[in-house]
């Protein structure tokens, strides 16, 4: 059994109702609502094969249809297929002058949840998969080594290395050679077992410095892929009854006030084919075990080449899909405007 237009316009009928009102849909509300001018007989038996292909459920005998996360998949697909809105026009409430991204960020944050009434985060930029542009090693004392780092970005690190071997100045200058010979421009995902022994084999006498280099390194490379994240608008999500259950809402708001499992959804969505769009998790879906019950709409800014940040909304999986899209668009729009200009000035 296929979708045929008829069965189409039903199920968003009954998508579209659902999320206005929040309640179970009956054959008399569509019949009303469409412009098929069919019987009730006729879409209480179009609602049976919808039914019967898993895209609405009912929830209780002798009451209306909801739309199951199969039928929130096929509208939501079908919203990003024929999208042709205009992006809302919102620059007069959020392009203001600030002088640090934090604050854009907060202040983003903030925004689309107060316009949306649900949750929303969004995370700091970070490049993306960080790598080692350059290291240098200077002898402070005969128990210190100096190891100066940049990384992608112009970043700067900084550690100081306690070695209980004396290292000459003319061996610095071989393991200078060394590790820029070996990890220059990797990122940490390439610096592997096989490459620290090998580095080993070539540094004779030194293995124990090498292996506490290479560990001085990764360290530096993951403190700066530590991903600060911002939310707002979590107590919007207690308005909806589907999301207010004691322990389910308890496990959330957790969740979102000290970013636990925050991480898995923005991984999640860094490693997805369409990273660069507008990514959708519907109930199941969700990578985060405590928002199984809601739908999340996340998106990619970028600052520029390779600096990237997510923006995400969490609501109910019968969320306004389309006002939502559009909010992350405008957003999206309005950073890469305050941004650029930014860099003008």
């Amino acid at each position: 059994m296929e979708l045929d237009e008829r069965k189409i316009k039903i199920l968003n009928a009954i998508i579209q109702t659902y999320l206005e009102t929040g309640e179970p849909v009956g054959s008399r509300t569509i019949s009303r609502f469409t412009d098929l001018k069919l019987s009730s007989a006729t879409i209480r038996n179009e609602m049976s094969d919808l039914e019967e292909m898993g895209y609405i459920l009912q929830p209780h005998t002798s009451a209306g249809r909801i739309p199951s996360d199969k039928g929130y998949r096929f509208y939501v697909d079908n919203l990003m297929k024929v999208k042709s809105e205009e992006v809302v026009r919102q620059n007069e409430m959020m392009v203001q002058k600030v002088d640090k991204l934090e604050q854009v960020l907060k202040q983003v944050v903030k925004l689309l949840a107060t316009n949306t009434n649900y949750a929303s985060l969004i995370t700091a930029p970070q490049s993306q998969k960080n790598k080692l542009k350059f290291i240098q090693l200077t002898r402070v004392n005969e128990e210190q080594i100096l190891a100066v780092m940049m990384l992608e970005g112009n970043i700067i690190k900084n550690k100081i290395l306690t070695v209980d071997e004396l290292v000459e100045e003319e061996e610095v200058v071989k393991l200078n050679l060394l590790l820029n010979t070996y990890l220059q421009g990797l990122s940490l995902q390439e610096i592997n077992m096989e490459l620290l022994q090998t580095m080993k084999r070539q540094a004779q006498g030194h293995r124990k410095i090498i292996g506490d280099l290479i560990d001085t390194i990764v360290e530096a490379i993951q403190e700066e892929d530590d991903t600060e994240i911002y939310t707002s608008g979590t107590t919007n999500l207690l308005k909806y009854p589907e999301l207010a259950d004691r322990e389910k809402a308890g496990q959330l708001l957790y969740t979102l006030e000290e970013k636990q499992g925050l991480n898995e959804l923005i991984t999640a969505g860094e490693n997805d084919e369409n990273k660069h769009g507008i990514q959708v998790y519907i109930g199941s879906e969700s990578p985060v075990q405590s928002m199984k019950d809601c739908s999340i709409v996340t998106a990619t800014y970028e600052l520029e080449e390779g600096v990237q940040g997510t923006i995400g909304i969490i609501g109910p999986k019968r969320m306004d899909y389309k006002k939502v899209v559009n909010n992350l668009e405008t957003v999206m729009t309005q950073l890469d405007t305050i941004f650029k200009k930014d860099k003008k000035e």
